[in-house]
């Protein structure tokens, strides 16, 4: 009798621990990255006939993160290669994300804690991800490679000039359209210390970073860091390798004076790729009108989320008004899409869906034109300018 005991408790037991690895990081990913239902807008006949006709860019997303086939279009999460061609995206950028803080806020994070270990080992990634936050990134271009050699060209990694070309060459004449991927960096921890691998991580093909994401570095404060302060020296020597090697840094979660520091040494176009702006959503992470200034001085764009931390609200009205104050302060060269999909945010609707984006710029007075260079125009004049190496 105890022994059929023990045996049905291990079975018991066996079969939990089988089911946390099956279902746990699934069930994880639709309790964070959610749509809330509320009433989408009416997009017109000319709004619908207009964004057909649109080269979109979205800046950041972090859908690397979840263990999905990105090939498949899931029932959970924002992003996937099916809904990216259903909302005609041209360009998708994936960020590397690695570590988060537990108890993750906007206001103050230590980095002694880190959620993402738990959902690494869930997933069943390699072991050498386990501890190490470099190998997390290796890992997501590799996975990003994988999804692009299974597509049948319908995914195409871009890490070049020549890569973007050639996207854009095949979308003229293909069908369905490709659509084009590029690596990027949420926080530079997983540098682990040494600013050589940088170097790693540009043969990879990642293209883009930030210095910080929810917590300090020895680079640089975060703005929802401890301490917040400045670029460190290292952070400094960071900056100057990152152009250096054509990877194109981002403001976003950088401390402001983080942030100004960048602003003041950069050489090249500068992004903050997800965020809002605080004369229209006063939240520590969104960047104030001298902040954008400084993001125009330096030929770069803000990339505007759907969020409500990003622009108080989910509807794409609340994202068209925070673009129209990047226009109106600075112009409109310089207002990108930065959505923040799959980034543990809940949004009105995915990315299947940005023709509502496309209806509330027009429904805010956006021309043709402008609407051309906001929805991917202005995010290819950086990405042309930043990604040749020096």
């Amino acid at each position: 009798m105890k022994k059929t005991v023990l045996i049905i408790v291990g079975l018991v037991l066996l079969f939990g621990i089988a089911g946390f690895f099956q279902f746990g990081p699934g069930m994880v990913e639709r309790s964070m990255n959610q749509i809330d239902g509320e009433p989408l807008i009416e997009v017109s006949d000319e709004a619908k006939a207009l964004h057909e006709t649109l080269t979109i860019v979205d800046l950041h997303s972090d859908t690397l993160l979840w263990n999905r086939n990105l090939l498949n279009r899931a029932d959970q999460g924002h992003m996937d290669l099916p809904r990216l061609e259903e909302g005609n995206v041209a360009l998708q950028v994936f960020s590397s994300v690695t570590k988060t803080p537990k108890g993750q806020n906007y206001d103050a994070n230590d980095a002694d804690s880190d959620n993402i270990t738990t959902l690494v080992i869930a997933q069943l990634q390699p072991t050498r991800t386990w501890n190490s936050l470099l190998e997390r990134s290796l890992w997501h271009a590799e996975k990003l490679d994988r999804a692009a050699a299974k597509s049948d060209g319908e995914l195409l990694k871009v890490a070049s000039i020549k890569d973007l070309d050639r996207l854009l060459r095949e979308r003229s004449s293909q069908t369905p359209k490709p659509v084009g991927a590029l690596l990027s960096i949420e926080g530079l921890q997983n540098l682990e210390g040494d600013l050589s691998n940088l170097d790693v991580l540009s043969k990879q093909g990642f293209r883009m970073a930030s210095l910080t994401h929810f917590f300090d570095t020895d680079l640089a404060g975060s703005m929802h860091g401890m301490e917040k302060g400045g670029l460190t020296d290292k952070g400094r020597k960071a900056v100057r390798r990152m152009e250096a090697l054509g990877m194109v840094v981002d403001i976003a979660h950088c401390s402001h004076e983080c942030v100004a520091d960048i602003l003041a040494m950069a050489k090249r176009p500068v992004v903050s790729s997800h965020g809002g702006v605080q004369a229209t959503c006063k939240v520590n992470r969104n960047l104030s009108d001298d902040e954008i200034r400084g993001v125009a001085k330096t030929g770069g764009v803000v990339g505007i989320g759907y969020w409500d931390a990003a622009v108080c609200g989910t509807s794409p009205r609340d994202a068209a008004k925070a673009m129209k104050h990047v226009r109106d302060l600075v112009g409109i060269d310089y207002v990108a899409l930065g959505s923040d999909y799959d980034g543990a945010t809940t949004v009105r609707f995915d990315t299947s869906q940005l023709a509502q984006v496309t209806q509330a710029l027009l429904d805010e007075g956006f021309t043709e034109d402008e609407i051309r260079a906001v929805m991917g125009g202005n995010a290819l004049r950086v990405l042309r300018a930043g990604i040749v190496p020096q």
